[in-house]
């Protein structure tokens, strides 16, 4: 969950800072030799392939923080999160992967770390790996489990993540419902927040906010990775070298990485990316078959969908793009960094439009903007039984109360009613008070054959 400071590490580098600056900054680096006698290994792709790693490392956070954002209790030294990130050969596009840590893995025979124990191959839970044998049998369990052939590993732990946050001047994280978790203290009311690192590390650690659990928390950890894309792309970090060195020494001294991942590996990336943004960012998770596959004596697991997983592997081999192809905008259609974040896709609610007044064609000019901003309107718009209404009208069943919620942001100003039995559609009769409809959009809306998002679907409007 902390591999975001990972990919901060090529970020940060983005701005043609000079070797020597550079050069400074690499001996800050903690070192692994994650590849140490591999063999047969997977066969090399197109472009570059990065396993970032985040461990629940907590040694040098103080006892204050610790009580602070509840990072108590003994840590597993295992990994918590991992994501496979593949940067495009052009260094035009990255693809993020999430791989649940629950997932079924066969780690390969190896001798465990702590005990000198030799095992022969057995399954486990994928982020077991890391406890057993470290980064070289987590190296080798992504792979066989992938097909990807794994180029760089960048590990980070509670203290990098809080650091680069801070570092960065902090991280703007948007959310259209309130989100509490007792277990970590994270206390967000709906709207837009400026996170600290302390904050920030409640936020991407969270499972108990929704029904999704781990896949939930992997969502938000990937929208958290695109806000500090945004974050270090445009606030002048990049562009000054002063700055950058500033930032990258308060980040590099706790991060570990391949001997291979160094000064020369930074600069080269830096000069391709100069021009990243969050839209250059695409995020998923490992397609899931069974979110509560049973095996004796490890408990329940996430097993992947074989078939879809094999391809979105083939995909990144092939550095092909995981999302679709965008479609231009259409004359007139809102742009998406204009809209507001609402809690139900307005392409998943239905609407039937009324004028509320004596005045001709404001029905169809509700309805048409409705339309256009993404609703599910009836593209009919009729009379109302009200002709004189002041206050553009909203009414919706109970039951579909936060699809009205959404509509309602759309419509400021509006009033909300509850008509019991009203059905699905919600019924917007506009009053004279309308001027025009307010752009919106979910918090993120996965697209595709392998439901991708782009970095600039869930940055703050």
């Amino acid at each position: 969950m902390r591999v975001a400071t990972g990919l901060s590490v090529l970020v940060l580098g983005a701005g043609g800072i000079g070797h020597a600056v550079v050069s400074s900054l690499e001996g800050g680096i903690g070192r692994v030799d994650p590849f140490k006698d591999m063999k047969n290994r997977p066969q090399s792709g197109h472009g570059t392939n990065l396993l970032l790693v985040g461990t629940d490392g907590r040694d040098t956070i103080t006892k204050a923080e610790k009580q602070k954002y509840k990072l108590g209790g003994a840590p597993c030294h295992c990994t918590d999160t991992i994501m496979l990130v593949h940067l495009s050969a052009d260094k035009q596009r990255a693809s993020v992967v999430s791989l649940p840590r629950d997932s079924y893995a066969e780690i390969p025979a190896h001798t465990d770390r702590t005990t000198g124990r030799k095992h022969d191959s057995h399954p486990v839970k994928l982020n077991a790996a890391y406890a057993e044998g470290g980064p070289t049998l987590t190296v080798r369990t992504v792979e066989h489990m992938t097909g990807v052939k794994v180029d760089h590993y960048l590990e980070v732990d509670f203290t990098s993540f809080m650091k680069t946050v801070d570092a960065v001047g902090g991280v703007e994280i948007c959310t259209a419902r309130p989100m509490k978790d007792s277990y970590t203290g994270l206390d967000l009311p709906a709207g837009t927040h400026r996170l600290d690192g302390g904050r920030a590390l409640q936020y991407v650690r969270s499972r108990h906010v929704d029904v999704g659990s781990d896949l939930g928390r992997m969502q938000r950890q990937q929208k958290f990775m695109a806000a500090l894309i945004k974050q270090a792309t445009s606030n002048g970090v990049l562009l000054n070298p002063v700055r950058f060195q500033q930032v990258s020494a308060s980040v590099l001294g706790s991060v570990r990485a391949d001997e291979g991942f160094g000064t020369e590996q930074m600069l080269e990336l830096g000069k391709a990316m100069k021009d990243f943004s969050p839209a250059s960012s695409e995020f998923t998770s490992v397609p899931i078959g069974n979110p509560s596959f049973p095996v004796k004596g490890i408990g329940s697991t996430v097993q992947w969908d074989a078939a879809k997983s094999k391809k979105l592997f083939q995909a990144l081999r092939e550095d092909k793009p995981l999302a679709p192809a965008k479609p231009k905008p259409a004359a007139g259609a809102p742009k998406k960094d204009q809209a507001a974040l609402v809690d139900v896709a307005p392409e998943e609610i239905r609407v039937q439009v009324y004028n509320g007044t004596p005045k001709d064609g404001l029905g169809k000019d509700v309805d048409a903007g409705l339309r256009a901003t993404g609703f599910n309107t009836t593209d009919a718009p009729l009379n109302g039984k009200l002709r004189d209404l002041a206050r553009t009208l909203v009414t919706y069943d109970p039951r579909w109360d936060r699809s009205a919620k959404s509509l309602a942001a759309a419509l400021p100003g509006s009033e909300l009613k509850a008509v019991k039995g009203q059905g699905a559609t919600m019924e917007v009769t506009a009053g004279s008070d309308f001027t025009k409809v307010r752009p919106v959009r979910a918090e993120s809306k996965q697209t595709g054959e392998f439901a991708t998002v782009t970095g600039d679907e869930v940055v703050c409007p």
